[in-house]
């Protein structure tokens, strides 16, 4: 994993000075008479992510400029200076801003993301430039924050040749070995004997058996439970997918990704709660035993399924697992899935849809995901969609036709297999399609710190 940490408090550091474009005459002027002339004939403006370096007599590195633009350009972005980080020479910078709270939390965090590489297959060049904990900030919570990240990143990163099942299995037991959790696995027929028959007919076809994984951390405080949809790779199954449609498709795991990075910073920070993760792991490929169309499976809760897309496969192995975290106790029940098409077509990439009936719940995450930078939006389950889902052969379609509300109807499959618990769904896309400040292009966590400053509020902790 990446290591994504602040520089040590004691060592040597230079200034970075965080301007923005109204305050650049008043940095001018408390500014040596050099550097001050210097940032003048540069043409040095204090745009958004503008950086000018500042030298001393004897040339060596004294410090360096970051425009921070205007209220208007930084609301069209976030994570500024993890932008100016990238163009900064190797060094140790330290923070010399006006920025304080939730504004100065969002710019040390994105300047730890801007130290993520995966070089798992390649070496990567590493940037240099670290930066000491601002003051105010709380350094060891972004930092679990981070780590929990770059866990995220790197299993959506791997491709399904090293991130199949068995290795998603393997992922999770090195989570728990690292915070003393426990975790365990039903695997390959076992999921018959033991009543998960969808995830077991999505996976069956694949190399590498199907499994429902399971982590337990805590002994005291409110319940809370994750379920991340864990598809290592999705074919389409007998529907299969075009080639266009197939070439993401690594990244199908990203909700049990972002469940685990989410698992981390919990366990890291040591939050007063009683944790459980579920993560059906299955590869939906193409053989003799693949699930077929018009089939109808039988879940884990009774309800009879009519198969009408094997390539909507996700809200299957997902009910099995929410059926079975319903069967105890929690005080909040969230999944997390890389689940339709028609999410990104809504929103786009960058914001994950979630949906609740928990209105107080809903009120928490969308404030929290303003003030840390990881933008949600609510969706509804709009009841009036319900009899889209109703096939009249079984109890429920996995795959409506018509091709409207394609994320709200996924929503309400869903929750048809949750009854006890108050639930909320994320319907994420976990890739960053262009490379952004603090989000290279690859595989990112979406929901997950939103969900977690959030917590204190949902559950009382």
């Amino acid at each position: 994993m990446t290591s994504l940490t602040f520089a040590p408090a004691d060592a040597l550091s230079v200034p970075l000075h965080v301007v923005e474009e109204g305050a650049l005459d008043a940095l001018v002027t408390r500014l040596p008479a050099p550097q001050a002339a210097w940032l003048r004939s540069t043409g040095f403006a204090a745009r958004l992510g503008e950086v000018q370096l500042l030298a001393g007599a004897d040339g060596a590195l004294e410090g360096a400029v970051a425009g921070y633009g205007s209220a208007k350009t930084r609301a069209r972005g976030r994570f500024h200076l993890a932008g100016a980080a990238a163009k900064l020479p190797a060094a140790i910078y330290h923070l010399e801003t006006a920025l304080t709270g939730a504004a100065l939390e969002e710019e040390a965090l994105g300047w730890l993301f801007s130290l993520y590489r995966f070089d798992r297959y390649k070496a990567q060049e590493n940037g240099g430039a670290l930066l000491k904990a601002p003051a105010g900030v709380n350094a060891a919570r972004l930092e679990a924050i981070a780590a929990g990240e770059a866990l995220t990143r790197d299993l959506i990163n791997t491709p399904a040749s090293d991130m199949g099942p068995e290795a998603l299995e393997d992922a999770l037991f090195a989570l728990a070995a690292r915070h003393g959790a426990e975790a365990s696995a039903i695997r390959g027929d076992d999921l018959l004997k033991r009543n998960f028959p969808m995830i077991h007919a999505v996976g069956r076809a694949a190399a590498s058996a199907p499994r429902l994984l399971e982590m337990r951390w805590g002994n005291a405080g409110p319940r809370l439970t994750l379920v991340g949809k864990g598809v290592c790779f999705d074919t389409g199954g007998l529907n299969l997918k075009p080639a266009a449609s197939m070439g993401l498709m690594k990244k199908d795991m990203g909700g049990a990704a972002t469940v685990m990075g989410l698992a981390h910073m919990i366990m890291a920070l040591n939050l007063p709660l009683r944790l459980r993760v579920l993560v059906p792991a299955v590869e939906n490929s193409v053989s003799g035993a693949s699930f077929r169309p018009q089939d109808i499976l039988t879940s884990r809760k009774g309800l009879t399924v009519e198969i009408n897309n094997t390539d909507a496969e996700g809200r299957l192995v997902l009910a099995d697992a929410l059926a079975l975290a319903d069967e105890e106790e929690s005080d909040l029940l969230v999944s997390m899935a890389t689940l339709t098409g028609a999410a990104r077509v809504a929103v786009g990439p960058d914001l994950a849809p979630f949906y609740t009936d928990a209105e107080a719940a809903a009120q928490a995450l969308s404030a929290a995901a303003g003030q840390v930078a990881d933008p949600v939006w609510r969706l509804p389950f709009h009841e009036p969609y319900e009899k889209m889902i109703e096939p009249g052969i079984a109890d429920l379609d996995n795959a409506p036709s018509g091709g409207f509300a394609g994320s709200i109807t996924a929503a309400l499959f869903l929750r048809r297999f949750v009854e006890r618990a108050p639930y909320m769904h994320f319907d994420i896309y976990g890739w960053q399609p262009n490379a952004a400040p603090a989000r290279p292009k690859g595989g990112v966590g979406q929901g997950a710190r939103a969900l977690l400053q959030a917590l204190p509020q949902i559950l009382d902790l």
